[in-house]
């Protein structure tokens, strides 16, 4: 069977940035590192907003688009022997030929004046800008689950390679209101919510969350007799008691959001975790996973 698109883009990068015949392990799976560097910070934010530099305004700060996804942060050791040319030129040309359109590129002091290089730090965190000899693409890709941004810096000590994924699934998870949430439990005894949002592998609520967690909150209020089970889903990435475990204090840390932010009496309210034992989309695509990947309201 050939390789489909998603497929090639992977192989096609894996060997155009001359690194080794697979990603290494803490690389993003669509780029690679370019070979001799090393990973000296990596961050994922499941759900984040991003500012996309694809222009430079008149006193050469960036601007842009602001993109809202997955993100994924590296920050490479450059390796001493290779010039900023070289390894941009290696992305370049990888990005190239898997697909990626180029949005906006800048190179040397295209990139703005020096004094005005520490305003990308600023904007979206490419600090590798004020490493000196800035060499910047913006690029984007379609993709089977939706969109791929990529930002990369190349700097002199440095290379930042940011990466937002926008999922197509996420159109769809509207933030359902208190009437929509009231509905489902009226009809089926549990209705899933969407738009609570945690970083990876954490359990604190992130600030994003607050548009999905009023509508709980006036649910509640509009039906003051109305008791829950909390229940927190996962997909099957990872341990399955590890994500029982993270599942549960997801669900705990939603119980303690609405009791301290909305002043829920905590009676109503118990929170519990299945991990990915009561999926509602097949984990083989992250489409199917970011549905998976929910807060349930039952009725108790």
């Amino acid at each position: 069977m050939p390789p489909t698109r998603t497929t090639a883009c992977l192989l096609v990068l894996a060997t155009a940035l001359a690194a080794s015949a697979a990603p290494a392990r803490d690389d993003h799976p669509l780029v690679s590192r370019y070979e001799g560097s090393e990973v000296k910070d990596k961050k994922v934010d499941e759900f984040a907003e991003y500012k996309l530099v694809t222009s430079l305004k008149d006193k050469g700060e960036p601007g842009g688009e602001t993109v809202s996804g997955k993100l994924t942060r590296l920050v490479y050791q450059n390796p001493r022997d290779r010039s900023t040319l070289e390894i941009f030129r290696n992305y370049e040309q990888a990005l190239a030929k898997a697909g990626f359109t180029v949005l906006f590129t800048c190179a040397l002091d295209e990139c703005g004046p020096a004094y005005a290089r520490s305003a990308w730090s600023r904007h979206n965190g490419l600090f590798a800008a004020a490493d000196g000899d800035p060499r910047y693409l913006a690029g984007k890709l379609a993709t089977p689950d939706g969109t791929a941004y990529v930002a990369l810096m190349v700097g002199k000590q440095r290379t930042q390679l940011d990466v937002v994924e926008v999922r197509a699934m996420q159109e769809d998870m509207v933030v359902a209101d208190a009437a929509a949430l009231a509905q489902g439990i009226e009809r089926d005894g549990s209705v899933s919510v969407y738009g609570i949002y945690f970083d990876t592998d954490k359990a604190v609520v992130k600030p994003e969350s607050k548009p999905a967690l009023d509508e709980v909150a006036k649910l509640l209020k509009e039906r003051p007799q109305l008791q829950l089970y909390v229940v927190g889903h996962s997909d099957m990435t990872g341990a399955l008691q590890h994500n029982l475990k993270l599942s549960e204090a997801r669900a705990r840390a939603v119980v303690k959001a609405l009791v301290d932010g909305y002043a829920v009496a905590a009676t109503r309210l118990d929170g519990h975790g299945v991990g990915p034992l009561a999926p509602v989309a097949t984990n083989a695509t992250d489409a199917g996973k970011a549905k998976n990947r929910r807060v349930e309201l039952v009725a108790r």
